[in-house]
């Protein structure tokens, strides 16, 4: 329970953190430490030191400037302490896992009195494989035949000139101890295809076998995690470290306090880790080299007693399957009526749909066809594995230790492949029970013309309940924004939050009636009518932006983002950085040196610059909102749940389409003032927001600046 003591650390830390800041108190602060401090503080025990009670679950939707980071932290730490369990500060962006580490962290562990080590942690890909780079640097060559049938399409496994001394540097600055093994400390830039040869996963990683274990950068990482008081990482390795079944890569989640900061995108995080995906005709060509590569390696090799027996068998499932991979390809061509579709970064491809993820059921008995196939290729590949395994403890006849050392990984990468497409398969051939949400189902076309098919749940709500919420000792989830019209049932819905849990409203301390103004101009155009609105926004946006230093308009579509950018004047168009141009880092760079040159800088944007863009001051006095950010009517996932929610008798327009609008337009607005020093404008161009029932329901969410409606 959160006895005196532990209250008194937490008060004493942030009077502390104050007086040596010279900040003021704030509210919204105040009442989120006491709700971390209830929640985190008031876990009933067990005689193991886990979780006895209920799912320990609280929401926080705490505003711009409430200063949440320290809030949790204040609580989070002391107590995480006190419990002998690690406080796991989980976010959706490197940008704010950055901040976190390079800023918050330090100046907290500065000014705070409180003493605790903190450490950033990072998935096995962005650590180096000792193993892979010493089997490249010594025997090229023949890895490279060895390997390239194991590679996957598109991959190249031989090394050049450069890569070889590339790879001889490291290993060097690995032996003197001035390089730690991991891909962001390496003092230049890599490309993927340098860095993907010397990473593994836990499938071809041979733990403990390997014989570089006790050298491993990954496991020493690993193993210094465990005895650290803050983890800081990403939703992103939360979420597959509890697929993994917990305490795989962070510790196990029955001791750990989660905080999980821009928990907004938890739930859509959840839907696409569990989402699959396989592409048609690389897929058959992948099965004709495991064909040809494997009988290649049987007839050097011969293997004899159950490895020797089961490796035969896998040529030939390969070349039965492939047939039936070609004619689903087909099949699925003639029955796919695609139409291009604008997806939300902007870019648009060629997609088609299975209304309410039913598939027709010539495709769907296809399916079961290539399920079982890709079932008992994966099962013989898994048994293979296995075998491995033994071989390097020296338990099976005919395969060597180092060969099976080197084999391992190679296999392992062959039934992570075949395991894949086994997984989409079932997906895909399953007919949905009618009280539950459907599986979308969906098919795309590559720039290649390559046939993609997707299978992915439409709601994360059973996932989370089951993997997150009942297994952790404690979950915060903070953010921003959170609620959508006024309320958490948009979120609580989203991600299956435990009835008992606790939602809360922190205040944010900025006076937006004083700071900013909501323009919603009439200028007759109406944004349903794509080619009007976008003249209109053509013909006012350069008086509109005349005076501003620093100006952000944010676009729902790139169509239209492109169109106004053509019509404007050659003039205007000079001071105008469009999305997609740059690197979202550059482009921000180039903005805020503008500004600093006197120069008047405006960005246009999609979705991606409506959160998360810090520009404080006079890199952003007016932002211009071109329309109520509904989503894009070709997402999938999306459709697919609104076919589900009105099948049901409900109103998928006022329960899904609504409240997120009202969601992302409140995250848009937030651009505007990033201190309690900036003020500014927010201009809205689409008149819905006066004229329609909903409309007026979403103003009434925004932040409350003062308003000038025409």
């Amino acid at each position: 329970m959160l006895n005196d003591d532990l209250k008194g650390q937490i008060q004493k830390a942030y009077t502390t953190f104050l007086e040596n800041k010279s900040l003021k108190p704030r509210y919204g602060q105040r009442l989120m430490i006491a709700e971390v401090a209830k929640l985190f503080g008031n876990v009933e025990l067990d005689d193991e030191g886990h979780r006895a009670g209920e799912a320990a679950v609280a929401v926080v939707e705490a505003g711009t400037g409430t200063g949440k980071t320290v809030a949790y932290c204040l609580a989070g730490i002391p107590i995480a302490r006190h419990l002998g369990k690690p406080l796991v500060i989980s976010t959706a962006t490197v940008a704010l896992q950055e901040q976190i580490v390079l800023k918050d962290l330090p100046d907290i562990q500065r000014n705070a009195g409180l003493d605790f080590h903190f450490a950033l942690a990072k998935g096995r890909g962005r650590y180096v494989c000792l193993s892979k780079l010493d089997q490249l640097l010594q025997d090229n060559q023949a890895m490279a035949s060895q390997q390239q049938g194991f590679a996957e399409e598109g991959f190249r496994i031989d090394v050049d000139e450069a890569g070889l001394k590339l790879y001889t540097r490291m290993v060097e600055a690995l032996g003197s101890n001035k390089w730690d093994g991991e891909r962001d400390s390496w003092p230049e830039a890599l490309e993927d295809q340098d860095w993907s040869r010397l990473t593994t996963d836990h499938i071809q990683c041979t733990n403990r076998r390997c014989g570089h274990f006790n050298q491993c950068v990954f496991y020493k990482a690993r193993e210094g995690i465990q005895k650290i008081d803050v983890i800081v990482t990403n939703h992103d390795l939360v979420l597959a470290d509890l697929a993994l079944g917990g305490g795989a890569i962070l510790p196990d989640p029955r001791d750990c306090l989660y905080v999980f900061d821009e928990g907004h995108h938890l739930p859509d995080k959840a839907i696409n880790h569990f989402a699959h995906h396989t592409r048609m005709g690389a897929t058959a060509d992948w099965l004709d080299q495991l064909d040809k590569n494997l009988t290649r390696l049987l007839a050097q090799h011969p293997l004899p007693g159950d490895f020797g027996r089961l490796l035969e068998q896998v040529p030939q499932q390969a070349r039965e399957l492939r047939p039936h991979q070609q004619f689903m390809a087909q099949a699925l061509g003639e029955v796919a009526d695609f139409a291009s579709s604008e997806d939300v970064s902007g870019h648009v491809r060629p997609q088609y749909r299975f209304e309410h993820g039913v598939v027709p059921e010539q495709l769907r008995e296809m399916s079961v066809e290539l399920k079982a196939g890709f079932g008992r290729i994966t099962d013989l590949l898994q048994r293979l594995v296995d075998l491995l395994k033994d071989a390097m403890d020296g338990e099976v006849s005919g395969v060597h230790q180092t060969q099976a050392e080197e084999w391992y990984p190679l296999f392992g990468a062959l039934q992570a492949r075949a395991e894949g497409n086994w997984t989409l398969w079932t997906h895909f051939s399953q007919v949905d029970p009618e009280d539950k949400p459907p599986t979308a189902r969906w098919l795309t076309l590559t720039e290649q013309g390559d046939l993609e098919v997707h299978v992915s749940p439409i709601l994360a709500a059973d996932t989370l309940r089951q993997y997150l919420w009942h297994s952790a000792f404690a979950a915060l989830v903070t953010s921003a924004t959170i609620t959508a019209l006024g309320r958490f049932d948009r979120f609580s819905h989203r991600a299956g939050l435990p009835k008992n849990a606790v939602c809360t409203l922190a205040p944010s301390p900025f006076r937006y009636a004083e700071s900013g103004v909501l323009r919603i101009p009439d200028h007759g155009a109406d944004p349903r009518d794509n080619a009007g609105h976008s003249a209109s926004i053509i013909e006012h946006l350069p008086q509109m932006l005349a005076d501003e230093p620093g100006s952000l308009v944010l676009f729902s579509s790139r169509r239209q983002m492109l169109e106004v950018f053509a019509g404007l004047p050659a003039a205007f168009r000079e001071r105008v950085l469009v999305q997609g141009d740059l690197s979202k880092q550059e482009l921000i760079r180039q903005h805020r040196a503008r500004v600093d040159n006197g120069e008047p800088s405006v960005i246009f944007g999609l979705a991606s610059f409506a959160e998360g863009v810090d520009l404080p001051g006079k890199y952003c006095e007016h932002v211009v909102i071109a329309k109520i950010p509904f989503a894009v009517p070709d997402d999938p996932v999306e459709a697919a749940l609104s076919e589900w929610i009105e099948r049901n008798g409900g109103n998928p327009f006022m329960e899904i389409a609504v409240p997120d609008a009202c969601l992302r337009l409140v995250q848009a607005c937030g651009r505007l003032l990033r201190t309690e020093q900036d003020t500014g404008t927010v201009t809205l161009l689409d008149r819905r927001l006066v004229t329609q029932r909903y409309g007026k329901a979403i103003l009434n969410a925004l932040p409350p600046f003062r308003r000038e409606i025409e």
